[in-house]
């Protein structure tokens, strides 16, 4: 995939990003802060939330671990399910009632219950995501936020349809996600389900 990321401005991504049911999400990329190469990645391992991002591939600038890490990067976990549909099948996701423009799906990971929301169009293609998601956007104190943003575009890959050009972040649904929420814009170049 690749991008735009918002890190005091906005900047140019690429990533890769690596989903394995239920076990682990990598997210794995390179961006520029103030012209300068910074690498690093965000991951879940069995539950465990972890971020490391270096400056010229050397100096740390990012490092974090611990539970309010895990809760936040577990619930985007459960979100970006969405690019492996085949995860919301399993025993840990429980659909529920919407109105004809709602997909709503509960989805619990590594003791964690995560609430999606996807907005649909009249053809049923998926236009929004939300979700409440762990976290401390702008340095607000930690708690329960709105976060996710609109899907622009999507794909058919090997017989799976998935999002593939979306804007997310903080406050969605609010009107601080226009002014400070939306950090994120990516387009997916491809996918493997193998």
């Amino acid at each position: 995939m690749h991008g735009q990321i918002r890190i005091k401005g906005w900047a140019p991504f690429k990533a890769e990003q690596t989903i394995i049911a239920g076990k682990q999400m990598v997210w794995a990329a390179q961006t520029k802060l103030m012209g300068l190469p910074v690498r690093g990645f965000d991951r879940v391992d069995q539950g465990e939330g972890h971020c490391e991002w270096k400056l010229l591939g050397l100096i740390p600038i990012v490092s974090a671990r611990g539970q309010d890490v895990s809760r936040s990067a577990i619930a985007r976990m459960a979100a970006e399910c969405i690019w492996l549909p085949s995860a919301l099948l399993g025993d840990n996701v429980r659909w529920m009632d919407a109105g004809p423009d709602e997909a709503r799906f509960a989805i619990s990971l590594f003791g964690q219950s995560t609430e999606i929301t996807l907005g649909l169009s009249p053809e049923g293609r998926i236009e929004t995501v939300s979700f409440q998601r762990w976290g401390n956007p702008n340095g607000e104190p930690y708690g329960y936020y709105s976060f996710g943003g609109y899907v622009d575009d999507e794909t058919t890959v090997q017989g799976f349809t998935i999002p593939s050009q979306l804007r997310l972040g903080w406050h969605f649904g609010t009107d601080r996600f226009e002014v400070e929420g939306e950090f994120f814009r990516a387009t997916i170049d491809s996918a493997d389900f193998s």
